[in-house]
C-alpha cells in the first residue's frame, strides 16, 4: 500500500498570491478526486507534489520519505500527465517514449522496449506506434500521455485536468483506462468536472483559494444533503429576491427556464425536494460563509 502524506502544506508565490494555505491530506492507493474551480490552487499543490516547485512550509511524505528534501523519492515513483504538454516534437511515439524512458531510468534496451509496446497496446496505439504524436488528435493525445505517465511503473500518478477537450466517447474510454490503473497505485485526479470524480473516485478533496474545504467519501458527502437541497423555476427578474431570502447554491437555465437551487435544513415553500447529486455537494461547500 503506498501512502502520501501532505501536512501543513502552504505556498506562496513572489507576487504575494498565497496558491496553497495550510493543507494537509492522507491518500493511498486508488482514485483521489481534487475537485475546485479554475484557479483554486489544484495545479500549484499538483506541481508542488511532483516537485516542479518548492512549498514556502510544510512537508510531503511519499511511504515515509520527506520528497521536499529528497525529490528523486517521487520522481522515481511518478507518472505525471500534466493539463497540457505544450508541442510535441516531430517525432514518432515509439520514439518519444523511448526517449522519456531514458529519462526515467529504464536503461534495459529489452525491458524498455517490453514496456513501451505493452503501454502502447494498453492506450489502443500499437498501430500508429511510428506515426508522429504532434499530427495526433485530442483524445490519441492523452491516450499518449497516460502510456507515457505509466512508463517506468510508477506508484502515484497525477493527472491534471485529463478530460478537457475531449469527446464523450473518449472520456469514457480514459476513465476507464485511469480507473483500471488504480487499483495497486495512487491516482490523483485533479479536475473541476464533478461527473468524472463522481464516476471513478472513492475520496474526493474540494479546495478553493487555496484551501481544503471538505474531504470524504462522495457517497456519504452526497448522503448528508439528504432532504436539505430544493429547486423551483424562477423569472430571471425575481433572482435578486430570491438570493436575498435563501441560501441560493447554483442557478442553471434548463429549457430557457431559469432553475434555483437552494440549501436549507428545512422545507422550502414552493420549493421542490431535490435528489442531492456531488456537484450540489461542490456548490453548497463553495458557497458556505467561512
Amino acid at each position: 500500500m503506498n501512502t502520501l502524506t501532505i501536512s501543513k502544506l502552504n505556498l506562496t508565490y513572489k507576487n504575494g498570491v498565497h496558491a496553497i494555505n495550510d493543507i494537509s491530506l492522507e491518500i493511498k492507493n486508488g482514485m483521489f478526486g481534487l475537485l475546485g474551480p479554475n484557479g483554486a490552487g489544484k495545479s500549484s499543490l499538483m506541481k508542488t507534489i511532483v516537485g516542479l516547485q518548492q512549498p514556502t512550509s510544510g512537508t510531503i511524505t511519499f511511504n515515509g520519505i520527506n520528497i521536499s528534501e529528497n525529490p528523486d523519492a517521487i520522481r522515481r515513483n511518478l507518472g505525471f500527465l500534466p493539463q497540457d504538454f505544450g508541442v510535441y516534437p516531430k517525432i514518432s511515439a515509439y520514439d518519444l517514449l523511448q526517449h522519456i524512458g531514458l529519462l526515467k531510468g529504464i536503461n534495459n534496451n529489452s525491458e524498455r522496449k517490453s514496456q513501451i509496446l505493452n503501454l502502447l497496446e494498453k492506450v489502443n496505439l500499437s498501430e500508429f506506434k511510428d506515426k508522429e504524436v504532434h499530427t495526433f488528435s485530442g483524445g490519441m493525445r492523452q491516450r499518449f500521455g497516460v502510456a507515457q505517465a505509466l512508463l517506468g511503473n510508477p506508484k502515484i500518478i497525477i493527472v491534471d485536468e485529463p478530460t478537457a477537450g475531449l469527446d464523450p466517447e473518449e472520456r469514457n474510454r480514459f476513465n476507464s483506462l485511469l480507473s483500471e490503473i488504480s487499483h495497486e497505485v495512487i491516482v490523483i485526479l485533479s479536475t473541476h468536472l464533478v461527473e468524472d470524480v463522481r464516476n471513478l473516485c472513492s475520496e474526493v478533496a474540494i479546495i478553493n483559494q487555496g484551501k481544503l474545504l471538505s474531504i470524504g467519501n462522495p457517497n456519504t458527502l452526497i448522503a448528508g444533503l439528504e432532504n436539505r437541497i430544493w429547486s423551483k423555476p424562477i423569472e430571471k427578474d425575481q433572482l435578486e429576491h430570491y438570493q436575498s431570502s435563501y441560501r441560493i447554491i447554483s442557478r442553471q437555465l434548463i429549457e430557457r427556464k431559469l432553475y434555483i437551487t437552494a440549501f436549507s435544513e428545512q422545507p422550502l415553500p414552493d420549493f421542490t425536494s431535490v435528489q442531492p447529486l456531488l456537484e450540489h455537494v461542490y456548490f453548497n461547500t463553495l458557497t458556505q460563509k467561512p
